[in-house]
């Protein structure tokens, strides 16, 4: 049965880490881990691939339905291309967050969603997996930090991978996209009341790892 396979949910948002945290946390488990945000990148990029507007739900909403998506070896595959750098352009993670306000393309991709809850168990990372997709998750972590400190960490990163990036742009981007995930009438980006606050602002990754173990470790120690 899907449902007795333990979840842990880690939202957040944008920059805040919990992509890189919820990777170890599965690794260090032997637990699955969802990227449940590729799927709203995948989506934004065939839109601007396919001169399809943000604006227009149903079209976002059919090619959801039909995303050909294989998640492999830290890569991902769409329809036979590798896409795992692309999907990553700032450009289409600010397409995904524009994707992501409409219901429509939320439930075409549910159900996608909630098929990777797999055993040994899932670690998923998101803005809604204990909010929406995964409600019962046996863990909710609500990871964040402050908007400078995540605007320094996507700063960094960009530069590592000798991309062309400046950190006014970059915090004024988040603290847009910050506005547009907490205020959007659908599944909003929210702290749920069962979730643990993980505040990573002064925190490293390895920190933060640990964190959530302890909370997993004394989860199943009260269970």
């Amino acid at each position: 049965m899907q449902n007795s396979v333990p979840v842990i949910a880690i939202d957040g948002p944008s920059a805040s880490g919990k992509g890189t945290v919820a990777g170890r946390v599965a690794d260090r488990l032997g637990f699955h881990y969802l990227d449940s945000g590729a799927l709203y990148r995948l989506v934004a990029l065939v839109a601007a691939r396919q001169s399809v507007s943000f604006e227009d739900e149903s079209g976002l909403t059919r090619i959801a339905r039909l995303l050909d998506v294989r998640f492999a070896a830290d890569q991902v595959w769409l329809s036979g291309e590798r896409v795992s750098d692309a999907m990553r352009a700032e450009s289409v993670s600010q397409g995904a967050s524009l994707v992501a306000r409409f219901a429509e393309v939320r439930m075409a991709l549910q159900d996608r969603l909630r098929a990777f809850r797999q055993g040994p168990g899932l670690v998923a990372d998101g803005r809604d997996m204990g909010s929406v997709v995964f409600p019962d998750a046996q863990l909710k972590i609500f990871l964040t930090a402050s908007p400078e400190a995540r605007a320094n960490r996507r700063y960094k990163q960009l530069i590592e991978k000798g991309m062309d990036a400046k950190l006014d742009v970059l915090l004024d981007e988040l603290r847009q996209r910050d506005m547009r995930d907490s205020t959007r009438a659908v599944a909003p980006l929210v702290q749920q009341s069962d979730a643990v606050l993980l505040d990573t602002s002064h925190m490293d990754i390895e920190q933060a790892v640990s964190f959530v173990l302890s909370q997993w470790q004394a989860k199943a120690v009260l269970e």
